[in-house]
C-alpha cells in the first residue's frame, strides 16, 4: 500500500507538469495567431521600399511612387 502511495504522489507532479506545459503552449498559440498586423500586411510604403531593395525599381522610379504615396 506505501508503495502505491509514492506512485500516486509522483505521479501527480507529472500530471501537473503536464498541465503547465499545456497551458503555456496554449497561450504561445494564441498569441502568437494575433501577432503583428505590420507583419502580416506590410504597408505600401515598406512594399514600396522592399522592391527598391531587391533591385526591381531604380532610385527614379522609387522616389516617384514614394511621392505618389506621400500624397
Amino acid at each position: 500500500m506505501y508503495g502505491w502511495h509514492n506512485f500516486g504522489g509522483g505521479f501527480m507532479w507529472l500530471v501537473w507538469i503536464l498541465i503547465i506545459v499545456a497551458l503555456v503552449w496554449f497561450v504561445m498559440i494564441a498569441t502568437r495567431e494575433r501577432g503583428d498586423d505590420s507583419q502580416r500586411n506590410p504597408s505600401a510604403l515598406e512594399i514600396l521600399r522592399q522592391r527598391y531593395a531587391r533591385g526591381e525599381i531604380d532610385r527614379q522610379e522609387f522616389e516617384q511612387k514614394k511621392q505618389d504615396l506621400d500624397g
